[in-house]
């Protein structure tokens, strides 16, 4: 899913959770509700979308 845009793997990783997030059902989308329909700490997600290096147009194409 992430393929190109992420280059490190456990970044990778993060970028899938978040982007599963966002599609699950659910009526917030924000970290902590996201976190626990997946499962995981919201922290994960955080880091992502705030220090992650990731080109979001390949993901958005």
């Amino acid at each position: 899913m992430l393929d190109g845009a992420v280059r490190r793997s456990d970044q990778r990783v993060k970028g899938e959770l978040y982007v599963r997030g966002l599609l699950t059902d659910g009526a917030r989308k924000s970290m902590q509700p996201m976190a626990e329909r997946l499962g995981v700490d919201h922290q994960q997600l955080q880091q992502f979308v705030t220090s992650s290096t990731w080109d979001y147009a390949t993901v958005r194409g």
